[in-house]
């Protein structure tokens, strides 16, 4: 898995998105909540959201999100050992304040650990 986010790893599927929040699974590391499903065809998918109401201008958002994204490019090839999953997923942001870098890769380095250790645990059951 090479350390880039390309156009094939981005969720954008409309259905996708959708079926995510519908019938997803949540996990939750403050100030960050990621939602994911298995899916049949697709290899791993990302999509980053800020909601509107905590961050009224567009430039914080976009800046959040930035930081979102490098943050899980730097850390998913840590993670995400082989590139055999099968799901796409959300990270939302949830707190108040925006944050540091550092402390965005931190939280999302937990958040997909703790991602990993529920996909091999489901694949144990």
């Amino acid at each position: 898995m090479n350390n880039t986010l390309g156009k094939k790893e981005r969720l954008k599927s409309q259905k996708l998105i959708g079926r995510l929040f519908e019938e997803g699974t949540s996990i939750k590391v403050f100030p960050f909540r990621l939602v994911y499903i298995a899916t049949e065809k697709t290899s791993l998918q990302s999509s980053f959201s800020v909601p509107k109401r905590n961050f009224k201008k567009a430039v914080d958002r976009n800046r959040i999100k930035r930081l979102i994204k490098e943050a899980y490019r730097l850390e998913k090839k840590n993670v995400f050992k082989t590139s055999n999953y099968n799901c796409a997923f959300m990270i939302t942001f949830l707190g108040n304040k925006e944050p540091a870098f550092s402390e965005v890769q931190k939280k999302i380095r937990e958040l997909l650990k703790l991602f990993m250790k529920t996909q091999t645990r489901k694949e144990n059951e």
